[in-house]
C-alpha cells in the first residue's frame, strides 16, 4: 500500500512541477515585448530517494527554483555602452540646433549681413555726398545688428533647451531611484524566505540602465541582501539599501542649472555638477559649459570689436555738416557689453547726415574716412594674436560647428550600432523566442498529462487491492 501511496504522490508532484513549467511559460509568452525582461526557467530537481531494502528507491522529482536566464556581464555591457549613446545623442541634438543658428548657405545669415554693411561704405564712397547711399548705410547697421541679436538668441535658446534638459534629467533620476530603493526592500523582503525575486531584479537592472543614460554612476551589490547601492559621480550617495537621497536644481549667476546634492535632509548643499561626465546629462552640461557658450563668448567678441573698431574710425571722420564724427555704434563706456544692448548711434538713427564719410571739413567729395571703414572688413584684428578679418573669423566658428556636428552625428551612428549589437547578444541570451515556448509548453503539457495517468494508474491499483479483499 505505501509503494502505491508513493505512486500517488510522484504524480502529484508530477503534476504540481508540469504546472508550474507551464505557468512560467506563459508569463514568459505575456511579457515578450516587456522592456528589459530576462526569460525564466523552471529548475527540476530530483525528490530525495527512499530505501528500500537493499535498494535506493526512487520518489520523482520536486520544483527547485525559477530562475531568470541572465548574464550580469552583457547587463554591465548594455548599461555601459546605453550611458556612451545618451552623451553623444544629447550632444547631436543640440549641435543640430546650434548649425541650423549658424546655417549660411540656406538663410541670408550674418556673414552676408557683414558685407552688405561694409559695402555701403564702399558705396558711400563712390558717393559720398547721398543721402540715399548714407540711408542703405543706416538700414544695413541696423540689419547687422539685428542680425546679431536673433543669433545671439538662438545661441541663448539652445543654452535654455540644455538646462530645461538637465532639469528634466534630474526630475526623472530622482523617480527612478525611489523605485529602485522600493525594489531593494522588496527584493530582500521576498529573497530572505529562499525564493528568486526574478520580476524585481529585471526591473531594477531597466531603471539602473535608465539612470545611468542620465548621469554618471557606479553601483554595486550586497551578496548577502541583494540590495544595490549607488553614488552619482563621485560623492552623490543615492541609493543606499532601502533609503535614497535626491538630487536637486538651482541656478547660477549666469542663469545655467546647476545640480546639488544634500547628504542629509536640509543639509549643506554640494555643488556636483562638473562630476558629470557621461550620460545624457554630461553631454549637455559638457555642450553648454563648452562650445555654446564659447560661441556666444565670440559672438560678442565679434560684435563689439566691429562697433568698436567702426566707432574708431568714424569719430575721426566729419559728417555731411562738417562736423566731428562721432560714435556709430552705441557702446557702453564702463567696458560691460551686451549684443542685447548693441544699437546704432540715435542721433544717425534719426538723420543719416551724421554719418561721417570725409577725413577733414568742409571738403565735397571726401571719402576718406569712408573707405577706412570699408577697408575694416578685411583688417586683422581677431583672435588671440588678431590673425583674423572679421569675415575668416566667423567663418571659423561656422565650420567649426558644422564639422562638430557632422562628427557628433557620426558618432551617435557608431554608437547606435555597438549598442543594438549588444542588445541583440543579450537577446539572444535572455530574451523570449515564442517558438521556444511554444515547444516548451507541448512538452510541459504532455508531462502533466503523464503525471496525471500516473495517479490515475495508482487509483486502478488502489481499486484492485480493495477487490481483493471483498474476494
Amino acid at each position: 500500500m505505501a509503494k502505491i501511496h508513493g505512486l500517488l504522490d510522484m504524480g502529484r508532484r508530477g503534476m504540481a512541477v508540469s504546472q508550474s513549467a507551464l505557468n512560467t511559460t506563459s508569463h514568459n509568452i505575456a511579457n515578450k515585448s516587456t522592456e528589459g525582461y530576462s526569460r525564466q526557467r523552471v529548475d527540476v530537481v530530483t525528490n530525495p530517494a527512499v530505501n528500500d531494502g537493499k535498494l535506493r528507491q526512487g520518489t520523482g522529482s520536486r520544483l527547485g527554483s525559477i530562475n531568470r536566464i541572465n548574464n550580469p556581464w552583457l547587463e554591465k555591457q548594455i548599461e555601459k555602452e546605453g550611458s556612451n549613446f545618451a552623451f553623444l545623442e544629447g550632444r547631436s541634438g543640440a549641435l543640430l540646433r546650434l548649425e541650423s543658428a549658424f546655417n549660411e548657405s540656406t538663410v541670408k545669415g550674418l556673414n552676408n549681413s557683414m558685407s552688405e554693411f561694409f559695402n555701403s561704405f564702399r558705396e558711400l564712397a563712390n558717393n559720398p555726398e547721398s543721402l540715399t547711399t548714407r540711408t542703405v548705410v543706416r538700414d544695413n547697421a541696423t540689419a547687422l545688428v539685428k542680425n546679431f541679436q536673433d543669433m545671439d538668441r538662438q545661441i541663448v535658446s539652445v543654452s535654455s533647451e540644455l538646462n530645461n534638459m538637465v532639469e528634466k534629467g534630474v526630475t526623472e533620476v530622482n523617480a527612478h531611484i525611489k523605485e529602485i530603493a522600493q525594489l531593494n526592500d522588496k527584493i530582500n523582503s521576498i529573497e530572505i524566505t529562499g525564493a528568486q525575486a526574478n520580476d524585481e531584479r529585471d526591473r531594477r537592472d531597466l531603471l539602473v540602465k535608465k539612470v545611468s543614460e542620465k548621469i554618471d554612476i557606479s553601483y554595486a551589490e550586497d551578496n548577502k541582501s541583494g540590495m544595490i547601492n549607488i553614488t552619482a559621480g563621485k560623492t552623490g550617495v543615492l541609493v543606499a539599501g532601502t533609503s535614497h537621497n535626491e538630487l536637486l536644481t538651482t541656478t547660477n549667476e549666469f542663469d545655467q542649472t546647476q545640480i546639488m546634492f544634500e547628504m542629509s535632509k536640509g543639509g549643506t548643499r554640494t555643488d556636483i555638477t562638473e562630476q558629470f561626465k557621461k550620460g545624457a546629462l554630461g553631454g549637455a552640461l559638457e555642450l553648454r559649459d563648452g562650445m555654446v557658450s564659447n560661441l556666444r563668448d565670440d559672438l560678442a567678441d565679434l560684435s563689439y570689436n566691429i562697433a568698436n573698431e567702426v566707432n574708431k574710425a568714424h569719430v575721426e571722420g566729419f559728417d555731411r555738416y562738417n562736423k566731428q564724427g562721432i560714435n556709430f555704434f552705441e557702446l557702453p563706456e564702463d567696458g560691460s557689453f551686451d549684443i542685447a544692448n548693441l544699437k546704432v548711434n540715435q542721433e544717425i538713427a534719426k538723420d543719416v547726415g551724421r554719418i561721417a564719410a570725409a577725413a577733414r571739413p568742409n571738403a565735397p567729395g571726401d571719402n576718406a574716412t569712408a573707405n577706412v571703414i570699408h577697408s575694416l572688413q578685411f583688417k586683422q584684428v581677431m583672435g588671440d594674436e588678431k590673425t583674423f578679418t572679421f569675415d575668416n573669423f566667423y567663418n571659423s566658428k561656422v565650420g567649426e560647428v558644422g564639422m562638430m556636428s557632422q562628427k557628433a552625428q557620426a558618432n551617435v551612428e557608431s554608437q547606435k550600432n555597438i549598442l543594438d549589437q549588444v542588445k541583440n547578444v543579450r537577446e539572444s541570451v535572455s530574451g523570449v523566442s515564442l517558438d521556444e515556448e511554444a515547444q516548451k509548453m507541448i512538452e510541459f503539457q504532455k508531462s502533466y498529462e503523464a503525471s496525471a495517468r500516473v495517479i490515475r494508474m495508482a487509483d486502478e491499483m488502489f481499486d484492485t487491492v480493495l477487490n481483493l479483499k471483498r474476494l
